[in-house]
């Protein structure tokens, strides 16, 4: 009895981690086009992604796992020559299949996560124009 409430308590622990997916060197630069329009873009192919969803018995955390299949289709996508994704539906049983694009510079429309602000020959950035209530923004530094 012992022996399996630790084995359980095991299995708990681990069904919390990630599983080491990290993001490969420029997939950040990889837009996801959730809801956005992709019209105007090339279609490079489909790329079908999968992660563990359970241990044992356990369902992994559903956020955790779609994270995981989102970093690992932007890592594909990067060896397409891709610059954005759109899931194809919904993950089942910790697999999902996206569509890659090239889209260029152009914005996908709402729903899409943007790419990093790029600044060619390392130029100052410029500030961005006021906006109405006296509030200014300034794009994220890092990532």
């Amino acid at each position: 009895m012992r022996k399996s409430l630790l084995l359980l308590a095991l299995l708990v622990l681990l069904g919390g981690c990630t599983w080491g997916i990290n993001p490969d060197p420029g997939s950040n630069s990889v837009r996801t086009v959730w809801t956005g329009d992709v019209t105007g873009c090339r279609d490079l192919g489909k790329i079908t992604v999968s992660v563990m969803s359970r241990v044992g018995p356990f369902d992994r955390n559903d956020i955790k796992v779609r994270d995981e299949l989102q970093v690992q289709a932007r890592n594909s996508a990067m060896s397409m020559h891709a610059d954005t994704i759109k899931p194809l539906g919904d993950p089942v049983e910790g697999s999902q299949a996206w569509e890659a694009y090239v889209c260029g510079s152009r914005q996908a429309g709402p729903g899409y996560s943007p790419a990093p602000a790029q600044n060619p020959g390392n130029q100052p950035p410029q500030s961005p124009p006021q906006q109405s209530g006296g509030f200014q923004t300034y794009p994220a530094q890092g990532g």
